[in-house]
């Protein structure tokens, strides 16, 4: 398969839509997530999209060839809270290793199957690596602010695990998504070296972090410099932001990343922000014109959608991209960090 560097050199690659939205459109119920293999177990699952790969694997595949069909370059694993510490809310730890690997898989198979038919534009999978449901940095005791929910040993050997199952189901590259503690995405990233070591070939890592409000500060209180800081003394493919927010919303921190590395820049956005009932309303159409900006500015390399995303808005944002060349990223080819100043500082 082509380098996925290579192809970001050539063009915008697109990313896929939300997950959750898609399996929303299933209706599933207790049973659905049961299926026949966990019709006992003694805690309630619905609501475990994960538990979807091995229960109703068929939707899973269903679900990442749309979004092949509708022009995404590149598909996220169905793993986003595959780790012993989001599992444990279910008793299900003893299964991430599984969860991983058959969701690599799933995955990977759908990719080859499209990419087949299209092979001028090769199909990348993406290890979806969520932060978790708790925080290194931050106390969830508003009477004991020194306490914390957990160490950053056991969110390190957490996703190691997690890593080590997504990495033997054959992904192409590694996405740390959605990070509102950078300290969980240290904990990733180091993860993920210790996973990568002594194996033939280094996969890439995309990070992509999550400004919560209007504050312009991920929830552990960085600036989306400071996040770029934190992160970039690890070698990265590509850094962005995600989730939280829409598309507009949130142009100006992409412009920070823009202006101030030399990875490529990814965003993955929601429809918009949601209405009072948490559903979100923006259209295809509206949300391409949102990222259009994006494209005009030259801020991005990689895009695609999050919360309230679906094939069609995709494939609004697959064809808007074709019209327009890729950010220039220089040190992509090589692979390496780059210091986190500003382009006039370096010159």
């Amino acid at each position: 398969m082509v380098p996925i560097e290579k192809i970001l050199k050539q063009r915008i690659l697109v990313l896929d839509g939300a997950m959750g939205t898609m399996l929303q459109r299933y209706e599933f119920k207790e049973a659905d997530f049961r299926g026949s293999r966990f019709k006992d177990w003694p805690q309630p699952l619905q609501g475990n999209n994960d538990l979807l790969t091995l229960t109703q694997p068929g939707a899973i595949a269903e679900i990442h060839r749309k979004y092949l069909l509708a022009g995404a370059d590149i598909i996220e694993t169905n793993t986003f809270s595959s780790t012993s510490v989001a599992m444990a809310d279910y008793g299900m730890e003893a299964l991430v290793y599984e969860l991983n690997l058959e969701a690599a898989r799933i995955a990977v198979k759908a990719a080859l199957e499209i990419g087949e038919k299209t092979p001028d534009q090769p199909r990348y999978v993406a290890g979806s690596i969520g932060p978790t449901n708790k925080t290194a940095s931050l106390s969830p005791d508003v009477n004991n602010p020194g306490y914390r929910a957990i160490s950053f040993e056991a969110l390190r050997a957490s996703y190691r695990e997690q890593v080590e199952g997504l990495l033997d189901g054959g992904v192409h590259v590694l996405l740390v998504e959605t990070v509102f503690d950078t300290l969980n995405a240290k904990a990733a990233l180091m993860a993920i070296a210790d996973a990568q070591e002594g194996r033939p070939a280094r996969v890439p890592v995309m990070v992509s972090g999550t400004i919560t409000d209007a504050s312009g500060r991920t929830l552990s209180g960085q600036t989306a410099e400071a996040f770029l800081i934190s992160i970039t003394h690890a070698p990265l493919l590509s850094v962005g932001f995600n989730c939280a927010l829409g598309a507009s919303q949130l142009t100006p921190y992409l412009q920070v990343l823009a202006d101030r590395c030399d990875l490529a820049v990814s965003a993955h956005p929601n429809a918009g922000l949601p209405n009072a009932f948490g559903a979100y309303d923006q259209g295809p159409a509206e949300m391409a014109a949102q990222i259009k900006e994006y494209l005009e500015k030259g801020l991005i390399n990689i895009v695609g959608g999050c919360c309230g995303t679906t094939p069609e808005h995709i494939a609004a944002i697959a064809a808007l991209v074709r019209e327009y060349h890729p950010r220039e990223t220089p040190d992509i080819a090589e692979g390496i960090s780059v210091s986190a100043t500003s382009k006039t500082e370096r010159s």
